[in-house]
């Protein structure tokens, strides 16, 4: 079956054994310690724990061209000197920034302390306070650009249309609504994009990708993963984020709480606030579509890749038939 993944959904994350990798830390950061691997869909991570501290290494995937890697660099140097919750670039002995070697372009981040949001007790407090942290994340980013943002990825809404090759690979069960809601897009909402306000955004705010304060869930104390940053209509950013704070058992109060604090630090034109809910669960349709395809592709990392499906399945179930009025008052 033809799927429309692209290469770099496709390649598998490249592969460093800890001794190399902490070789190139001595030689290019000078520093030393123990390695620990961290999941990942793309890319090859290690948690490094030194005397100095803890730090993220990041080798990029093959498929990734260097110029996507770098951009992911610039804006958090962008956003260093922002309040945000975000990594730091940790700079080589030599004052560089990102490493080329034969595995891959190298980088070092601190790493961030925090209670992974996926491990934590749900509210709608913690909606709103992710619906702020987004806006705020987005607001940081508005005036940095760069042409490699501009990346054709798959994960990006806006091209949610290319998601028909890969409908056979959802559940039977699921796939009639998957298959209506595609067309829901295509007819809806996709020639509308080009009206909104664009700009590069963070375009993964997953549960895997958030931290919270261990004594507080309800304040969002990291921001990680900016791999799949991209040029896109703003609104596909928040929807990417609310698609995963839709609650099943109270689906409108749930999206209102994460939409309206949103709402509240970053306005939304009547265009946007009209297709949010729509891209939303066509966000969850695109989470279904390509996790499902790629756990086929990969089934030793299976269980990574569909980490977010269930949350995805039982969330476009639910906005089904939502009377979205609602949301903004």
């Amino acid at each position: 079956m033809t799927t429309s993944l692209g290469a770099n959904l496709t390649t598998p994350p490249p592969v460093l054994a800890p001794e190399a990798a902490l070789a190139l830390v001595q030689d290019h950061w000078g520093l030393t310690g123990t390695l620990a691997p961290l999941t990942s869909e793309r890319d090859l991570n290690y948690r490094l724990t030194t005397a100095q501290g803890r730090y993220v290494l990041k080798l990029a995937n093959p498929a990734e061209p260097a110029a996507v890697t770098q951009v992911q660099t610039r804006a958090l140097l962008h956003l260093a000197s922002s309040a945000l919750p975000v990594p730091r670039v940790t700079r080589t002995t030599k004052g560089a920034t990102e490493v080329a070697t034969d595995h891959g372009i190298l980088r070092l981040l601190t790493y961030l302390e925090g209670a992974p949001l996926h491990l934590t007790p749900k509210s709608d407090a913690q909606r709103a306070s992710i619906g702020r942290s987004a806006a705020l994340l987005t607001l940081g980013l508005q005036g940095f650009t760069d042409p490699a943002a501009r990346q054709d990825l798959q994960w990006d809404i806006r091209h949610a249309a290319r998601l028909a090759p890969l409908l056979p690979y959802v559940s039977e069960d699921l796939r009639p609504l998957a298959t209506e809601t595609l067309a829901r897009f295509e007819t809806q909402v996709l020639h509308h994009l080009p009206d909104c306000r664009w700009q590069v955004v963070h375009n993964d705010l997953n549960p895997h990708n958030l931290l919270t304060d261990p004594a507080d869930p309800t304040r969002i104390a990291g921001i990680l993963d900016f791999g799949d940053m991209v040029e896109t209509p703003l609104v596909c950013d928040m929807a990417v984020a609310a698609s995963y704070q839709v609650d099943p058992a109270a689906p409108s109060d749930s999206l209102a709480a994460f939409a309206r604090a949103y709402h509240a630090t970053l306005p939304l034109t009547a265009l946007e606030r009209r297709l949010f809910p729509l891209l939303t669960a066509t966000r969850m349709l695109t989470t279904l579509a390509i996790a499902s395809a790629r756990a086929a592709r990969y089934p030793d990392n299976a269980p990574y890749i569909l980490r977010n499906v269930p949350s995805a399945s039982e969330g476009l179930r639910a906005l089904q038939g939502l009377n979205h009025s609602t949301l903004w008052t």
